[in-house]
């Protein structure tokens, strides 16, 4: 499967690096690497997640944070966003309803 990452998932990811920079240095760049080690693992197990608010959730190995997506028409993973777990659930579903 192709996997596409949309810009708000992007977004979510720089914000979730810069936070583990400020924790210490190389931490953010361990962030993103981990996080997106497991957004490519969708090119094979896009799909078996359990779905939530209408989404597809994988939570992340490392980090707190789940990546939420949907497969579209031609059986590609579109990633629409990528949040952190322990913000407040009612965010969660704020964030989600505006992808």
């Amino acid at each position: 499967m192709r996997v596409r990452v949309l810009s708000s998932a992007l977004n979510d990811l720089a914000r979730g690096l810069a936070f583990y920079e400020e924790q210490g240095e190389g931490v953010g760049d361990y962030f993103f690497d981990s996080v997106f080690a497991d957004i490519d693992s969708l090119a094979f197990h896009g799909g078996i997640h359990p779905k939530t608010m209408g989404f597809h959730r994988l939570l992340t190995h490392r980090f707190p944070y789940a990546v939420y997506y949907r497969i579209d028409g031609n059986g590609s993973v579109l990633v629409f966003r990528v949040l952190d777990c322990r913000q407040d659930p009612l965010q969660t579903r704020r964030d989600l309803e505006s992808s």
